[in-house]
């Protein structure tokens, strides 16, 4: 299991995040109850023992910050929670049972969550929720239910379908922490991939054909050459764990995702296509180069937890780092393009999950988690954390952050339109309708900018200039008449104005 060894002891030295924004500690753990009176109940019961518990994953939805607790000891009431993000602000909220305390009932194989890690919403507003079906920790862990999918209905708070993996998916040794989800043109064009850390395997579940099966492949193996760890000052070696840390990349060209994915013990990052985990038949049939070496994140790269957002940019946690990393995917991976997008060794001490919110906010929760399983934390200290900062401020000044680009040489004086060879759109062009004056088209060889297009239009149409006919000029220039650069902004699409009218634009 990943905390297995990761516990030796704890160094802390004097740093601050600089750009996450703690919204909420605690000291330990507490829940709602309808009243105060059973809440006394509980705790004299021994149903809820504050101390036991340890946040590991969350996930926002709107107005709910999701917060699974796993029941690794006993006194954990429920293993998947929430925060109302709407309600009036706490710096230590106690948390409210998702869907609801009777939901959570442990070993309740039917219609109770036994331990939960991570869990992911989708666009559908759905809640994607994996239970171990285990409690205690290792050694002494007892498989109570069957490992199980369950997913819920937002808007309901209802659990709207319950997926029970096949026998052929598990093995002896199988530990699933991690999910993510590969959303298609429609709610029912949905996969979910569970990576089996200690089993070996990605597990795949089509949501349409309400089944799931099984891969199998080296590159989900630990690499023994990197089993060397250093955690909060510590080292010591561990060389089991495999693939962890998974994520999905926007569609691609052929409309199939990216999947990223690594193994805990390793500094090394791979990737499938969808397209070949979508395909039953290609448990068989797929090549062994059917997944891909993606690069090397370098030296202390180790890390659980990973999010790739719609642009393309990957956060991920650096466990030996207390750090949060940075990676854009339309650059090779290598250690020179990655970055620490944020640093903590106070309060990033094992930042256990990052993840990425519909509006761009990044969503990091710090736990301690090596202290709480093999020491013993203070409670009189704050041990757990919730961070959050906007994805631009993590990764503005980083390799990570989408270039700007500026264009400084005069455009010549416009003309109408000549008859010259076709040239293909490659790096950057400007060009007009025909019935307008034309500028000649200017190339900006191997950036990330497609093409941008002087026009009245407010939409940007890929083919609207596909028989136009252009030429290319040497690396150009201003706004005609003017000192001043044409200059690209780091958004996705982006629109300008400018003398002729608008310059409009898409990145790669």
């Amino acid at each position: 299991m990943l905390t297995k060894l990761l516990c030796l002891g704890l160094v802390a030295y004097a740093s601050a995040a600089v750009k996450l924004q703690e919204v909420f500690s605690w000291n330990a753990m507490d829940w709602n109850y309808p009243n105060e009176l059973q809440r006394q109940e509980a705790i004299l019961s021994g149903s809820l023992i504050r101390e036991n518990a340890l946040p590991v994953g969350i996930e926002r939805w709107r107005n709910k910050l999701f917060v699974s607790v796993p029941r690794w000891r006993p006194g954990i009431p429920a293993t998947l929670n929430y925060i109302p993000l709407d309600a009036p602000h706490e710096a230590s909220p106690r948390l409210t049972p998702y869907p609801s305390f009777e939901e959570n009932e442990v070993g309740n194989c039917d219609t109770g969550l036994t331990t939960v890690y991570r869990v992911k919403a989708d666009r559908c507003d759905r809640l994607w929720v994996l239970d171990v079906g285990t409690y205690g920790y290792d050694p002494n862990v007892t498989n109570a239910c069957p490992y199980s999918l369950n997913v819920y209905d937002l808007h309901t708070n209802t659990r709207i379908r319950k997926y029970v993996f096949r026998p052929e998916d598990i093995v002896a040794s199988t530990f699933i922490a991690n999910i993510a989800l590969d959303e298609g043109a429609t709610c029912e064009d949905t996969f979910a991939y569970f990576s089996d850390e200690l089993g070996y395997g990605l597990i795949v579940y089509s949501w349409e054909q309400n089944k799931s099966w099984r891969f199998s492949h080296s590159y989900f193996m630990p690499d023994p050459l990197v089993g060397d760890f250093n955690i909060a000052g510590l080292n010591f070696q561990w060389g089991a764990e495999g693939i962890f840390g998974i994520t999905a990349s926007p569609p691609g060209a052929d409309g199939y995702r990216t999947l990223y994915f690594s193994p805990l013990s390793s500094h090394t990052e791979f990737s499938v296509s969808t397209r070949i985990l979508r395909d039953e038949s290609m448990v068989k049939a797929a090549s062994f180069h059917d997944f891909k070496v993606v690069g090397n994140r370098g030296p202390n790269g180790h890390t659980t937890s990973k999010v790739m957002d719609d642009t393309g940019v990957q956060l991920y946690n650096l466990i030996d780092q207390n750090a949060i990393g940075c990676w854009s995917s339309s650059l090779p991976l290598k250690p020179e393009n990655t970055a620490i997008a944020d640093k903590d060794d106070v309060g990033l001490v094992f930042p256990c999950d990052v993840k990425i919110d519909d509006d761009k906010n990044v969503w990091v929760l710090s736990d301690r988690m090596p202290v709480f399983l093999e020491s013993e934390l203070d409670y009189s200290d704050i041990n757990f954390k919730i961070f959050t900062s906007p994805l631009r401020n993590m990764i503005e000044g980083t390799v990570c952050e989408p270039p700007s680009f500026t264009i400084s040489t005069p455009l010549p004086t416009p003309t109408l339109a000549p008859s010259l060879p076709q040239t293909p759109l490659y790096g950057l062009s400007l060009n007009y309708h025909s019935h307008r004056p034309y500028y000649p088209s200017y190339s900006l060889s191997g950036q990330r900018i497609r093409s941008f297009s002087p026009t009245e239009h407010e939409s940007f149409d890929d083919k609207r200039f596909a028989d136009l006919p252009r030429a290319t000029y040497p690396l150009t220039a201003t706004t005609p008449n003017t000192n001043d650069p044409f200059t690209f902004d780091r958004s996705p699409w982006w629109i300008r104005s400018t003398a002729q009218g608008r310059v409009h634009g898409r990145q790669y």
